[in-house]
């Protein structure tokens, strides 16, 4: 290599000076780049906890994954694995999951590329038997998700996917308190789902499919609570519709501008990483940008450079030109 070296120097000496820089300095280059330099820059990236609704009502099948009927879960889960692997180097991400009034972090923010792996396997293990409850109070679960954000260090941005689907239902004058220590909070609720009311599968605590939720199995009507010990008592509502879901959207805008938060809709053409890099959702952070590809780009041009333009080679003639008077017909 040091041969090679040495006689591209001797004929790099025998050009013009300015070819000479280019010629030297190419080589240099690509050395540098062989040293994997890196710059600490400052910019807007992801860095946050993405909070994923494992209730039941997200296994409901409207939305379509592959061409096929998927359930909200899966969807949300196959385009958070595409997001994932488009989000830029330098961003963090961290999982959480949400069921019954609580969300719970199961990996604190890392970064992305140097932790691929893990943040795509333990994706792939988030599903409904995690659930250790059968409610779904929304609201109570987006605020204990920012709860936890505001006592985390850096306060990591929160993406809360969810259908909106309260179970029990809420009473007319509830309005959810938003924590004290979560008044600088930041990110944004992604609503996933359709707007038509579809049956809710349900599964047994081993993830098996049982049948559906039906009109009795669910309270129909916000419960009443009294001094019995047997706790909230259920109300009768006559043509109810809890057993059903939807994507309730009016309520998830409510809930984000009350929290401070911005909403999304996710739909098949929604870009994840995109809404990911939000201005609601990201910060300013010191990344490492890797300069090898810049270096390499710049030796290339300077090699061009010194070796100099090609020769125009004469178009090749396919067939002899024709005389004049002469037929190319046999």
């Amino acid at each position: 290599m040091m041969r090679a070296l040495a006689s591209w120097i001797d004929r790099a000496s025998a050009r013009p000076w300015p070819v000479r820089v280019a010629l030297l300095l190419a080589p240099a280059l690509i050395l540098a780049a062989l040293l994997e330099p890196r710059l600490t820059l400052q910019r807007r990236v992801f860095d946050g906890i993405v909070v994923l609704d494992i209730t039941q009502s997200m296994n409901t099948l409207d939305t379509v994954l592959d061409g096929q009927p998927s359930s909200r879960l899966a969807f949300v889960k196959a385009r958070l694995h595409r997001a994932l692997a488009q989000l830029p180097c330098g961003s963090r991400l961290g999982w959480g999951v949400f069921t019954e009034y609580r969300s719970y972090v199961l990996l604190m923010p890392v970064e992305v590329c140097a932790n691929y792996s893990d943040l795509s396997a333990t994706l792939d293990r988030i599903d409904g038997t995690m659930a250790w409850a059968g409610g779904s109070q929304v609201a109570k679960g987006v605020m204990s998700a920012l709860r936890i954000s505001a006592r985390m260090p850096g306060l990591p941005a929160v993406v809360f996917l969810t259908d909106g689907h309260e179970a029990p239902p809420l009473r007319s004058d509830f309005v959810p308190v938003v924590p004290d220590e979560a008044r600088d909070a930041h990110g944004l609720i992604v609503g996933v789902g359709d707007d038509a009311l579809r049956p809710i599968p349900k599964y047994d605590p081993n993830g098996h499919p049982i049948g559906l939720w039906g009109p009795d199995d669910v309270l129909q009507a916000p419960p009443v609570y009294s001094s019995d010990p047997a706790g909230p008592v259920g109300r009768a509502a006559p043509g109810g519709t809890e057993h059903l879901s939807s994507l309730k959207e009016n309520h998830l805008r409510e809930l984000a501008q009350l929290a401070g938060l911005g909403y999304v809709r996710l739909t098949p053409s929604t870009n994840l990483a995109q809404v990911l890099q939000d201005s609601r959702a990201t910060r300013r952070l010191a990344v490492r940008a890797d300069t090898r590809a810049l270096l390499e780009a710049v030796a290339l041009v300077l090699v061009v450079f010194g070796i100099g333009p090609i020769r125009r080679i004469p178009a090749i003639r396919l067939r002899p030109r024709r005389a004049p008077g002469q037929s190319y017909l046999m």
